[in-house]
């Protein structure tokens, strides 16, 4: 869980780095992806991670091009299938790991094909980091918006590529992966609907972050589900009373969108509810979430 001093890590941002370990450092992430749990997210708490069968789905390592560069991802599909409606799960500040692979695997258990891009890849391997405050210094505030967006239309090219219909696609990502649900959700027409689970809101601009959710409110096209936690430290429910507002102004000014996306506040979850190797997890709210996410997809044309 961020504290108040993590929480503005896109406030100030640094300015970005060559690859100059190029592709050796991809294919070491590649190897690396859905496998342990990130230095970072410590402690893990083992009584309550779920494991997510893999009989039944094709799960592995991939890269897919991005203007010349290789982006590693995890994807998870039912076995054997094709025409299958897609996924994209963005991940948390700490990167695909164990706990992104299995959200990906229970996806694909549902009958989607999954894919979780890395996209910090070009700015460094999250997993050898162990402390929260230099990866976000050395990686997480590198990594700038319009690259996320690029990697992501690269996700679903690649999707329909290997099996998914593009034209069904949805996406959700957890806490800097549920900002952009919202921003991919706001500026990209590949998508259908998203599921944003405690995405930050609000924000100062910088270069590298042009934008947050609340400022694109009115030019959204996906519906969104917004789940948040009413104890959420680093979100404050404020905030998310400050998009709602947003969204139905846009609403009543013939978005569509705007008007059908919704939000979820449960009172007493802290931030990183669903993160079940966490100690902040909180079963209840967890699977409640889960099972919204799998029936709003259902009724916004994903599944």
């Amino acid at each position: 869980m961020l504290n108040q001093d993590q929480k503005t890590e896109f406030d100030a941002l640094l300015p970005g780095q060559s690859n100059e370990a190029g592709a050796t450092r991809r294919t070491a992430l590649k190897a690396a992806l859905g496998v342990g749990y990130a230095a970072t997210a410590m402690p893990i708490m083992a009584q309550t991670a779920i494991k997510t069968p893999s009989e039944g789905l094709k799960t592995g390592e991939t890269m897919y091009d991005v203007n010349g560069f290789k982006v590693p991802a995890f994807y998870a599909a039912p076995a054997g299938k094709t025409n299958l409606p897609v996924i994209l799960v963005i991940q948390e500040i700490f990167g695909v790991h164990e706990y992104i692979a299995d959200t990906a695997r229970r996806f694909a258990q549902a009958g989607y094909l999954a894919i979780a891009p890395e996209l910090y890849a070009r700015q460094g391997d999250p997993t050898k980091y162990g402390e929260i405050a230099k990866l976000m210094a050395e990686v997480v505030s590198k990594v700038p918006d319009d690259q996320v967006m690029a990697d992501l239309d690269g996700a679903v090219k690649w999707a329909g590529a290997n099996g998914g219909d593009l034209k069904k696609v949805g996406i959700t990502g957890f806490c800097w992966g549920g900002r952009i649900t919202w921003l991919y959700s706001q500026q990209s027409s590949n998508v259908k609907a998203g599921v944003a689970w405690y995405g930050r809101l609000v924000g100062a601009p910088s270069a590298l972050l042009p934008k947050n959710p609340i400022d694109l409110a009115a030019s959204i096209k996906a519906p969104v589900l917004g789940l948040y936690g009413g104890q959420d430290g680093g979100i404050p429910v404020a905030t998310v009373d400050q998009l709602k507002a947003a969204l139905a102004d846009a609403g009543g000014k013939g978005n569509a969108a705007a008007k059908a996306s919704e939000f979820v506040i449960y009172p007493d979850a802290p931030h990183a509810f669903h993160a079940d190797y966490r100690p902040s997890y909180r079963k209840e709210a967890a699977e409640d979430g889960f099972k919204r996410a799998l029936a709003w997809f259902k009724t916004n044309g994903v599944a």
